[in-house]
């Protein structure tokens, strides 16, 4: 079933879902956008080829099954008590709030108004991170107690820490310290970057001590997200195996040491198909399958588009992707790990009215 929605906000972000619905426009529509002046609205509408308008309750009228709330933090609060007062369910881009008090009073109202609301954390969706996911989940590795993760920040690292240590909403200790390095700039939003220019990249290195003696060792410098020459890594081990970027080592029902490797699918890749991910397959069997497999979408507008069949079924089902509480959590936490920057002091997170 299609999902009909309402986009309030417009730039780099909320771009993914205009392209996501235009890409797969059996899959879902933007019946209407709302922007901040009638202006901006007309520009939209013209650009983007949908009913645009300065007013919410004529972007409410087109009876949408959701509304996408893509705003910078500081406004994303007030929008969000009105549509939770009008029972409107949303799916939120970014957890809105700017510190710890924010985050609980945010709760507070949601728990007021019972707010229907989902959060769009996209990368436990996207392809590879679902391959992992799915390795761990299937017991390859035995009972997981650790791993290295630097590939994201704030957030959406420990959304991806808890979902793969298991360790729910335990709270834990951090430690953390931040480095100063040069680098030479090679990528950005706006595309490759060939000036050779150089420049000073931080690097946080933070560990994560949970209650259960589960540890995460986080390693990120803000380059990785575009950078041509800083990519991505990722370590998890159990007592019976670990994953190491693509390589899986485990021992199997006679205790033999197995290797494999994790192997994307993609059409159009060396022939004229048109390009589409299909998968992630370990041996004979895959592992993660593409929910949008002859669409052209990058892996983290198949990831977004994903938490937009995930929000659909939220409002069908009452079961959800990634919630509120989840997405208060990992920002909570996100926030101690920047805390521990700041005072070089050992952080230890409390539990919060979220748990």
């Amino acid at each position: 079933m299609k999902a009909k929605f309402v986009m309030i906000g417009y730039g780099w972000r909320a771009d993914f879902f205009y392209r996501i619905a235009k890409y797969l426009p059996d899959r879902f529509n933007i019946c209407a956008a709302v922007l901040r002046t009638k202006e901006r609205a007309e520009e939209v509408a013209q650009k983007e080829g949908v009913f645009a308008t300065d007013h919410l309750d004529e972007a409410l009228a087109t009876n949408p099954d959701f509304v996408v709330l893509c705003l910078p933090r500081s406004i994303v609060k007030e929008y969000l008590h009105i549509l939770m007062e009008k029972d409107i369910p949303v799916l939120c881009e970014t957890p809105p709030a700017k510190d710890i008090d924010e985050l609980n009073a945010l709760w507070e109202l949601k728990e007021k108004y019972k707010g229907r609301v989902q959060v769009a954390e996209q990368y436990y969706v996207q392809p590879l991170y679902a391959a992992w996911l799915k390795v761990i989940e299937d017991g390859l590795l035995g009972q997981v107690s650790n791993m290295t993760l630097s590939s994201v920040h704030a957030y959406h690292a420990v959304s991806i820490f808890r979902k793969m240590l298991g360790v729910g909403f335990e709270n834990c200790t951090i430690r953390a310290k931040q480095y100063e390095f040069d680098v030479t700039e090679t990528g950005s939003r706006q595309g490759v970057l060939r000036t050779g220019k150089v420049k000073k990249a931080t690097r946080q290195i933070a560990t994560l001590e949970f209650e259960s003696g589960k540890v995460g060792f986080l390693d990120f410098s803000g380059e990785q997200y575009a950078s041509l020459i800083r990519t991505r890594r990722l370590n998890i081990q159990g007592h019976r195996g670990e994953i190491n970027n693509l390589t899986l080592r485990y021992l199997n029902d006679q205790n033999i040491g197995v290797t494999m490797e994790l192997n994307r699918i993609d059409d159009g890749v060396y022939n004229n198909k048109d390009w589409s991910h299909q998968g992630i397959m370990l041996g004979s069997s895959f592992v993660y399958e593409n929910p949008f497999p002859h669409a052209r979408l990058n892996d983290d507008e198949i990831a977004i588009a994903t938490c937009l069949l995930n929000m659909k079924t939220y409002v069908t089902t009452g079961e959800g992707g990634y919630s509120l509480q989840e997405a208060l959590q990992d920002t909570y936490i996100g926030f101690m790990i920047e805390e521990a920057n700041k005072s070089n002091q050992i952080m230890e997170t409390k539990t919060q009215n979220w748990v």
